[in-house]
């Protein structure tokens, strides 16, 4: 780890369900980092088949850390909270993941979800489209997905490189409020000054809102036109995260259940925070 813990309101609450696949290996490391520079709780969390859980697939998580040289090799696990501040619990659940999933979310009242997926070649098999929407439609909390194989801002390692955020912008939904989650994440999550895109599709006149001044961003405006998607993704190339807000089927982002964010969730280069309006 590279970071040092700040006292930025960004997240106070993780949850990541995981099927121990390598596609989840990436996500299970952002959450892990978020985790200890937020010096937050975590849960992991595996929607079992079979009667009983191999707790020895779960991600190793003290070993983790002494790999990141942030805990010291052979150390005891309640030293992960005294010496890091972090709580992190494992979970197991019997069932269908969509289901202990939401069980999961709905106890925990988690501000931050971090799913993994295929990348460019879709949604793993066990997170299917349906898991996305009922976190979209069941929850508040903001949806981090890390493709597979992805330049990650957070690597296996646990260096946390966070440079520039891609945050495409339209009249509607207001911009406001997702984009007080970026900076959130740039002084959080960032190194020195992070550069905040606003990216804005097919219009004359670029949406108009509230960009709250702070030393750890800056802003810059960009302006495309053509498919929206494509718009995006080709933006996203330069970027290390993109940052979505999320409402219905309505203006130029769509909700998880829309085609414009499931399309840039599923060929992202980079991770997608989707943050829910309002």
């Amino acid at each position: 780890m590279s970071k040092q813990s700040r006292a930025i309101s960004f997240v106070k609450s993780i949850f990541h369900p995981s099927d121990f696949s390598a596609a989840s290996e990436l996500a299970f490391a952002h959450a892990l980092a978020i985790a200890l520079i937020r010096e937050t709780e975590l849960v992991v969390m595996h929607a079992r088949r079979g009667e009983r859980e191999d707790w020895s697939q779960f991600p190793a998580v003290r070993k983790t850390l002494a790999r990141w040289q942030v805990l010291e090799p052979g150390s005891l696990p309640s030293e992960v909270f005294q010496k890091l501040a972090v709580r992190i619990t494992k979970v197991s659940m019997r069932g269908d993941p969509v289901r202990a999933s939401m069980r999961q979310i709905e106890k925990q009242k988690p501000d931050l979800v971090v799913l993994a997926t295929r990348g460019r070649h879709g949604l793993p098999l066990w997170i299917k489209p349906s898991v996305a929407q009922a976190i979209a439609h069941r929850t508040s909390a903001m949806t981090l997905f890390v493709p597979h194989g992805c330049r990650g801002f957070v690597s296996l390692g646990g260096v946390v490189n966070l440079r520039r955020i891609l945050l495409p912008v339209d009249h509607k939904p207001d911009p406001g409020e997702v984009a007080v989650r970026a900076t959130r994440a740039a002084e959080s999550l960032g190194d020195e000054c992070v550069e905040i895109v606003l990216l804005h599709v097919n219009g004359t006149e670029f949406p108009q809102f509230d960009r709250p001044e702070g030393k750890a961003w800056a802003w810059k405006e960009l302006r495309r036109e053509g498919d929206v998607v494509a718009a995006i993704l080709d933006a996203a190339e330069e970027a290390d995260l993109i940052v979505m807000a999320t409402e219905g089927e309505q203006g130029i982002i769509d909700a998880l259940r829309g085609s414009v964010t499931e399309r840039v969730v599923r060929d992202a280069p980079c991770p997608v925070l989707a943050v829910p309006a309002g």
